[in-house]
């Protein structure tokens, strides 16, 4: 007959809730405690059986992260980093992707009703209220990473000022041509964020007198190839900008090369800065937005662990992260 847990708390002389937690390499064990439980549980053969285990919880022990659709830095990162404290708590995780409005409602009830997961971190995909009010009645416990809704704990950051600081900073360096490389040219999902930038950059346009040119905004979908191909409609306008700002790293890094290939400089002759601070954008001398998108992984994944009730941060709802402005070397002075 196979040992149990109890015969491991009792030769360990810990508690079965103590044994546990050490078995399964969660946190808040001291080292010499799990090394005592881990000791007992070899001299006794004692293996975990990880279904048995989660038949006696009654949770699945797998947590559920929905992105969209897009080859991207962001969600991955998110993602990847979410994931990996969620293991730490011996959580598995399942990543679900949507590409419209339609996909995300049949997507979300199928993941409600389904039971196969114990919680929920949806990445920028906005919630509807009949998908908000589904997630609600099910009593998944939900986290939101770049939107915010009244029902669930949720992160973002300041989209608007952080887009004012990025315009700001082109106008202090004398430039008056600046377009942007926005979001996506057909947007099912209507995200949100692409519009908070742009009305940060309009602002300051204002601000400083600055007439808005239409033809100075071109979507880039968040792709280095995006961005290469918006350049090259920017760089045939009349009168072209002399200077860029890309609503992501990846756009922005695209812009570099269509500049760079057609044989203009950066910055001397056009200045360009991101969104994001990509892992990348260090080692190409990227001016950019740094948003924490560690930070978001880490956080979203600690406040659905508080919902589990697995130590994770408890009684926030919502937070706010900071953004900040990264100066490097594609932004100089506007050429004269």
């Amino acid at each position: 007959m196979s040992p149990t847990i109890e015969e491991v708390a009792q030769r360990s002389g810990f508690s079965t809730a103590t044994v546990s937690r050490a078995l399964r390499g969660l946190p808040n064990v001291a080292p010499s405690t799990r090394e005592a439980v881990l000791r007992a549980a070899e001299e006794l053969h004692y293996s975990i059986d990880p279904y048995a285990s989660r038949l006696a919880t009654g949770r699945s022990m797998t947590i559920g992260i929905v992105i969209p659709l897009v080859d991207q830095w962001f969600y991955s990162k998110v993602a990847i980093i979410a994931e990996t404290v969620l293991n730490a708590h011996g959580y598995d995780v399942l990543r679900y992707s949507v590409t419209g409005s339609e996909g995300r409602g049949e997507l979300l009830k199928q993941i409600a009703t389904s039971r196969r997961v114990d919680g929920l971190i949806v990445v920028t995909v906005p919630l509807g209220r009949d998908e908000e009010e589904l997630l609600r009645q099910t009593g998944l416990p939900v986290v939101t990473v770049e939107t915010a809704t009244e029902s669930f704990p949720s992160l973002t950051c300041d989209n608007v000022a952080a887009a004012m600081a990025a315009t700001r900073h082109l106008i202090n360096l004398g430039h008056e041509r600046i377009a942007i490389i926005s979001g996506l040219s057909e947007d099912p999902m209507r995200f949100p964020i692409p519009g908070d930038r742009r009305q940060g950059y309009l602002r300051v346009l204002e601000e400083n007198d600055i007439e808005f040119r239409p033809e100075f905004d071109v979507a880039g979908n968040f792709s280095y190839e995006g961005g290469a191909e918006a350049m090259t409609a920017l760089l045939a306008v009349r009168q072209s900008p002399t200077a860029v700002f890309a609503f992501s790293d990846e756009m922005a890094i695209g812009a570099m090369k269509t500049i760079r290939d057609l044989g203009l400089r950066v910055p001397q002759d056009i200045s360009v800065i991101g969104f994001d601070d990509h892992d990348v954008s260090h080692y190409v001398g990227l001016t950019t937005i740094h948003q924490p998108v560690a930070e978001y992984g880490d956080l979203a994944a600690s406040f659905l662990l508080s919902a589990l009730g697995d130590d994770g941060i408890e009684g926030e709802r919502h937070r706010e992260l900071s953004t900040r402005l990264v100066i490097r070397s594609t932004t100089g002075a506007a050429p004269t």
